[in-house]
């Protein structure tokens, strides 16, 4: 049963999407097939060289370089928020996929799961 956890909330000021994380990673540990999808603010996540000691919290670019490492499948960013927020290709994270968001992607998973 794969499933897809989506993150609409920006990387810091909120805990919804770290929890989201948590969990993606909670599932991976167990052998379950977990991707992660990044739309509207949420690409910011990706943004690679975050400073967050502004905001008195940690970079999560090490958390997400781990993704794969724990056994997150997928790592996805949605086209339409990162043209938004003008990330291409080389503002990512290594490892990221650039796709849209519709039914034709989340049809692909058993559970779809929405951050916030």
């Amino acid at each position: 049963m794969s499933t897809l956890i989506i993150i609409d909330q920006p990387p810091y000021g909120s805990w919804e999407g770290r929890e989201a994380l948590d969990m993606a990673f909670s599932l991976a540990a167990f052998d379950q097939p977990v991707s992660l999808l990044f739309c509207g603010a949420g690409v910011n996540w990706l943004r690679k060289g975050q400073d967050a000691a502004e905001v008195q919290q940690k970079s999560i670019e090490r958390n997400l370089a781990a993704a794969p490492v724990f056994g997150v499948e997928a790592l996805l960013a949605d086209r339409s928020a990162c043209d938004q927020y003008g990330l291409d290709d080389a503002a990512l994270l290594d490892h990221v996929t650039i796709t849209d968001l519709g039914k034709e992607l989340t049809g692909r998973f058993d559970h779809v799961a929405f951050a916030g």
